[in-house]
């Protein structure tokens, strides 16, 4: 296994306006995340969770700190080096599930390698591939709205391996999912972890969740990052 982080943040600090005053949304941040981490990252709404994951995703940009990827500055990468690292290093899950309503499960878990340039053959295959090792073999043409709440989240996990990524972002996962969906969707997301060797990082209110996985605990609170190993 390699030791080097594939994703390092030191110092970080975002802050946002609120009126006239600055709230700090993160401070002073420091983490590695290494290949094959599990990491349950809690704390209330507004606690920082967002934004910490948005900056290690490079969706935002902080305000002071540094973000590392194997071992190189993100503040030194051009927009489209930052794009292509999204694209190919990381993978993104969100609440809201994200799909593209027009387009079909397959389609959906496609479309990052679309933007990969990879032949049309071995995109279709690898989505049918990633589609049955979330248990949706059969629903590769079905489109989001016929699909369950957890159906469509699992092609948002199949939809987030698509280019292999070393790690992948999960912000709040389960929060539109039932407790029993949710904890399936949770099982498969540590499943992968464990047979792909994918970094996961997820974001949840849910305080019951570090008891049910084995897990890294990252605790947010006022913008203050705690880690427990």
């Amino acid at each position: 296994m390699n030791h080097t982080p594939i994703v390092s943040a030191r110092g970080l600090s975002r802050h946002y306006a609120l009126g006239r005053e600055t709230v700090a949304a993160l401070s002073e941040a420091d983490l590695d995340v290494m290949q094959g981490d599990f990491l349950i990252l809690q704390g209330p709404s507004g606690s920082g969770k967002t934004t910490l994951i948005n900056l290690l995703g490079l969706l935002d940009n902080p305000d002071s700190g540094s973000i590392l990827l194997d071992g190189v500055n993100a503040a030194s990468l051009s927009d489209d080096a930052r794009a292509d690292a999204r694209r190919d290093r990381f993978g993104f899950i969100f609440q809201n599930f994200n799909l593209i309503p027009v387009l079909s499960a397959g389609e959906n878990v496609a479309y990052p390698m679309l933007l990969k340039h990879t032949a049309a053959d071995a995109m279709q295959k690898r989505a049918q591939e990633l589609l049955a090792a979330v248990g949706l073999a059969d629903k590769a043409g079905v489109r989001p709205d016929l699909l369950s709440g957890g159906q469509r989240q699992r092609v948002a996990i199949a939809r987030a391996l698509a280019n292999a990524p070393g790690v992948i972002f999960a912000d709040e996962p389960t929060a539109n999912l039932d407790s029993h969906t949710a904890d399936t969707i949770l099982d498969l997301m540590q499943r992968l972890n464990r047979e792909r060797g994918v970094a996961f990082v997820i974001a949840t209110h849910d305080l019951n969740l570090m008891e049910q996985y084995d897990a890294r605990r990252l605790v947010l609170h006022q913008g203050r990052l705690h880690i427990y190993e």
